[in-house]
């Protein structure tokens, strides 16, 4: 398509398309900090908030492995031009909301169009750049994709802060237009297929709709309710039935909504469990950072955002620097590196105390941001870039479903070792304290060390116990949130084994 269109067109074009693609992801997380001005504002129980991101993101799932049939309908461009349309009018509805039902309506319309365009700009990578143009452009949609979660909540805090929470989604308005405008104007003119689209297979659809959704929800349950719970094992189990009855329907299909024979290529395959591996770190970060700043070190979401654009500094700073490996280095030694810089960035904030801030995160912050541009940008090429053009916009779309499955699974994980390991942290730390341990008076920090000799105290004044217990308890969170870290570190080293599967492609100027 380059030989048919002008380079800076095309380049506009697909710069256009990663705007769109920067505001589905950023919308999850610029809305997180917010949510309780939200709350307020429109008098919401507390016990329904969750469905603000919730419905969110349940519908991105869903949307995201309907790329490659909607691209072939629709073509790429009128297919990303209608998310885009359609995220900017949810976006505004969502704005104009006056209750809690009418919010989640357009927050659902509004994650089904994101979650369309996000695989979307990565199959246009290995469509709109066929030569090597394709690793500026994957660096491109890469470094896109990963700052928005770092933006979030330092543009989330200040925009409720100093405009209102209903400017969370009217920001989407402007650039939401003009990136609309540009798509239709500089993408390239594919042909439709709106014939297909008539046969749409309605059994398979539901089964999937079905089935990411009670997936979605049994995640969320399991934490909380416990993993083996009635509602938590209920939903994952028919969650189960009907993705697999949904495989089974889509490998008997000769035209299938999703491609599933793609996943017998080990290249795709191997691309795609290092997606899933990938989200698990990738989401985790995002989540266990504003955790830490927020319940124990007391910060506001904008200081949080503040102190994690360290992540997003150091993202930018590794950007030229992939786009000129890619060519030139293996696609598995480069995910390689990213992998080892990334779970080791992951694994130093395993020692996290109450006292970490700003200065311990620097490093562990640094070495995550400078190393996730290599577990995205370098897996994608693996997957997706020694298919057929036409097979990319299914391919994308099931490759950037694992890295959101990867993602919903790894903050599952993460919740439930928080929920699991906070209560018995803090009777452990009491219990120490009771017993006099002057070292883990220092661990807590704030109590005066001369009354801790090492010998147990017979009596505690309950002034005193007062005082000390959000101490103990603001520990005994960051002990848990250390585990967390632990924990995300070792699943990404574990993700190493699956560069084993990969048969190296054939990479120009490769070592």
């Amino acid at each position: 398509m380059m030989g048919t269109l002008p380079a800076m067109r095309v380049w506009a074009g697909f710069t256009a398309m990663g705007v769109g693609m920067f505001m589905a992801i950023l919308d999850i997380q610029i809305v997180v900090t917010s949510l309780p001005a939200i709350q307020n504002a429109l008098g919401i129980d507390p016990d329904q908030m969750v469905w603000i991101q919730t419905s969110y993101l349940i519908a991105e799932v869903v949307a995201i492995p309907l790329t490659g049939f909607l691209t072939r309908v629709f073509s790429l461009r009128l297919m990303f031009a209608g998310a885009l349309a359609v995220f900017t009018l949810a976006s505004a509805g969502c704005g104009m909301s006056g209750g809690f039902e009418s919010l989640i309506a357009w927050r659902i319309l509004q994650g089904f169009a994101g979650g369309v365009m996000i695989p979307a700009v990565f199959a246009a990578v290995f469509r709109l750049f066929p030569g090597p143009g394709q690793a500026a452009a994957t660096t491109l949609a890469g470094v896109l994709a990963v700052m928005a979660p770092t933006l979030g909540p330092i543009l989330g805090g200040w925009i409720t802060d100093n405009h209102g929470w209903r400017w969370l989604f009217y920001v989407n308005l402007v650039p939401g237009v003009l990136a609309l405008a540009a798509c239709l104007l500089l993408l390239p003119r594919d042909r439709t297929d709106l014939p297909f689209g008539r046969r749409i297979d309605w059994p398979s659809l539901l089964l999937l709709a079905a089935g990411l959704t009670l997936l979605e929800l049994g995640l969320k349950a399991a934490p909380k309710e416990g993993w083996l719970s009635l509602e938590a094992a209920g939903r994952l189990a028919l969650s189960a039935v009907l993705i697999a009855a949904f495989s089974l329907l889509a490998l008997r299909r000769s035209e299938p909504l999703v491609d599933l024979r793609v996943l017998g290529s080990r290249n795709f395959a191997a691309g795609c469990a290092l997606s899933f591996v990938t989200g698990m770190g990738l989401f985790g970060m995002v989540y266990l950072m504003p955790v830490h700043l927020a319940f124990v070190r007391g910060h506001s979401a904008f200081e949080i955002g503040q102190i994690m654009l360290v992540t997003g500094a150091a993202q930018l700073a590794a950007a030229p620097l992939a786009v000129w490996l890619e060519t030139r280095v293996s696609p598995i030694r480069l995910t390689l590196f990213g992998l080892v810089l990334f779970g080791l960035g992951l694994l130093l904030s395993y020692g996290n105390g109450p006292a970490t801030d700003f200065d311990e995160m620097l490093l562990p912050q640094a070495l995550r941001g400078f190393g996730v541009m290599f577990c995205l940008l370098p897996p994608t090429r693996i997957a997706l870039g020694w298919l057929p053009a036409a097979q990319v916009p299914n391919a994308s779309g099931l490759f950037n479903l694992m890295r959101n499955l990867g993602g919903a699974i790894g903050l599952a994980l993460v919740d439930s070792v928080l929920f699991g390991r906070i209560m018995h942290h803090a009777e452990a730390i009491a219990a120490a304290l009771r017993a006099g341990s002057r070292a883990m008076a220092a661990y807590v920090g704030g109590l005066p060390l001369d009354r801790f000799t090492g010998q147990a105290f017979e009596t505690i004044d309950p002034e005193i116990e007062q005082k000390v217990a959000p101490l103990v308890e603001k520990a005994a969170v960051a002990a848990a949130i250390g585990e967390a870290w632990l924990l995300l570190g070792l699943l990404t080293f574990a993700g190493l084994l699956f560069l084993a599967l990969v048969r190296p492609p054939q990479v120009s100027g490769a070592s």
